[in-house]
């Protein structure tokens, strides 16, 4: 069974950066594509930015030139990181992954911007 585990979460003031981790069990090579998705409060879950296994990556408007994707394939390891933070990106963040079977998700991580 394929697991993701999320870190980096928490509070930040606006202008603020946060780095987040997705650790997987499995070898990310084993997966089509990656990427991060967030729930922000009353909110459906929105697609921040995703990363194929040929490296390449789309970012949702709200975030281009903020979020930068990125992933260690020796530690099975994708980041989040998240400069010019604003109030509206405050969320619980999820880690996303899919393979050939199915989508796999990590159990979130908060992040709250104050502002």
């Amino acid at each position: 069974q394929v697991q993701l585990m999320e870190s980096g979460g928490g509070l930040v003031q606006a202008g603020g950066s946060l780095r987040l981790s997705c650790a997987a069990s499995a070898n990310w090579f084993s997966f089509n594509a990656m990427g991060w998705y967030r729930q922000p409060p009353g909110k459906r879950r929105e697609v921040v930015t995703v990363i194929t296994n040929s490296g390449a990556t789309n970012y949702a408007d709200s975030v281009k030139g903020r979020f930068t994707i990125s992933r260690d394939n020796a530690k099975n390891t994708m980041y989040l990181q998240m400069d010019s933070l604003k109030p509206e990106d405050t969320a619980v963040y999820y880690c996303y992954a899919r393979n050939a079977v199915r989508d796999y998700w990590g159990q979130g991580t908060q992040v709250t911007v104050s502002s």
